[in-house]
């Protein structure tokens, strides 16, 4: 055993389940329902919990967490924390550590998943939205020696489920900015291979003729195909950037694919995280991927989860979903998801959520965003909303959390019927 259970043990502090070690977490499709299957050969979903974290979130502006001030009162260590914390999340019917979470939670044998941020070393940039050249010769480096570091020590680890590639990056026009992804790579420099491959991706398409496409695209003339800035309006301009954004996701998918399943062939590759919308090609692509995870800041998963299916055929994992409550005391007016009138209404809309989910065979999961309230002042990026199983003083939303746990309780036997022919574990 290792240190961390011998005291968990011995202090009867979190009766935490003890995986046993007889296989890897993988994906079933058996009569007609996708499962995630744990190391004991047993059908479950992946119920969890984002940024579940000791420091919480630090002000905007490099400010103390108030998170991190409170639980220093209240637990004498870290292991302290870990312990009471992940002794919660069992009690509340959460099985897996999600992303963001502290590493040092990987240790106490609890179901985990791991975010690689491959495209973010290779260049990428979340909060701006500038994608990664996945035509270089430094991407699929990157993404071996990313996923070496991470996937080689943990080929036998029987309590990780996989891998995300990456978390939220720009497929095209988002709330970070309106351009495709052929009109990025076009503004790339121009020995760069990104924008080489658009260029020439374009010359085949027009047989080396600017004038041709500048009639399919209804823009004005630039010098040479080098020189293109101005995107087009047209059905001719749309079509070309859909396909080169297929290719572009594409190289994205089988580059990571590969770089993970080489270092670590026991373990899961969940894909990419999307944020909404996700367009149609890189869906496609990410069939690529053994598990497609989506963010869903919305009501409803049904719709999203149902195209995600339709155009992948791989079982899905919604990675983030979250709801609001006006009455908590946080001005909720930074931050993505629906707003609620309070918590017992936060808790409904959490039980509607997880049931509409769960009553699709190809739903292997879902991960609730966040373990603490973002602090009123708000975080790195200015979010300040409601997100959490508990307050920035570590205290359960009582009235939340009791809707949270019959909820997640119900959740296997949900999926279990939700398709014809269906069973329980």
């Amino acid at each position: 055993m290792r240190a961390g259970l011998c005291i968990l043990a011995l202090a009867c502090l979190l009766p935490l389940r003890v995986w046993a070690q007889e296989g890897f977490f993988h994906t079933e499709n058996r009569d007609g329902i996708w499962w995630l299957v744990n190391p004991q050969g047993r059908r479950t979903l992946s119920i969890g919990v984002d940024h579940i974290s000791y420091y919480g979130d630090r002000l905007k502006g490099g400010g103390p967490s108030p998170y991190l001030t409170a639980v220093k009162r209240e637990y004498p260590s870290e292991m302290g924390w870990d312990l009471g914390t992940l002794g919660r999340l069992e009690r509340w019917g959460f099985n897996t550590i999600g992303a963001w979470s502290d590493p040092r939670l990987w240790n106490y044998h609890v179901p985990y998943v791991m975010i690689l941020n491959i495209a973010a070393r290779a260049g990428a940039n979340w909060r701006k939205g500038k994608p990664v050249d996945v035509f270089s010769p430094e991407f699929p480096k990157v993404a071996r020696e990313v996923a070496d570091q991470a996937g080689i020590p943990r080929t036998g680890d029987h309590n990780l489920i996989g891998y995300f590639s990456d978390n939220e990056l720009r497929w095209g026009a988002d709330w970070r900015g309106k351009q495709s992804m052929l009109m990025m790579y076009l503004a790339m420099p121009l020995s760069s291979p990104g924008h080489q491959h658009a260029t020439e991706f374009l010359r085949e398409r027009y047989r080396d003729n600017v004038s041709a496409l500048v009639r399919a695209w209804d823009i004005h003339k630039p010098k040479d195909f080098d020189y293109i800035r101005q995107a087009g309006k047209t059905p001719a301009y749309r079509q070309d950037a859909a396909r080169f954004l297929a290719r572009v996701a594409t190289r994205y998918f089988q580059v990571c694919a590969s770089a993970i399943h080489q270092a670590d062939p026991n373990h899961l590759y969940l894909g990419a995280r999307f944020s909404l919308p996700v367009p149609d090609a890189v869906a496609e692509a990410a069939r690529i991927a053994d598990v497609v995870s989506v963010n869903i800041y919305a009501r409803n998963p049904r719709p999203i989860v149902q195209k995600l299916y339709r155009l992948t055929g791989k079982p899905i994992l919604v990675t983030e979903f979250a709801f609001r409550a006006q009455d908590s005391g946080l001005p909720n007016t930074r931050g993505a998801g629906p707003k609620v009138a309070n918590e017992a209404a936060r808790g409904a809309a959490y039980r509607a959520f997880v049931s509409d989910l769960e009553s699709l065979p190809q739903a292997i999961g879902y991960h609730w965003f966040e373990w603490a309230d973002e602090p009123p002042q708000g975080r790195f990026d200015g979010e300040n909303s409601n997100y959490g199983l508990v307050n920035i003083h570590d205290q359960p939303y009582a009235q939340f959390v009791a809707t949270v746990r019959k909820a997640n309780a119900a959740a296997v036997n949900i999926h279990a019927h939700s398709a014809p022919g269906g069973h329980g574990p």
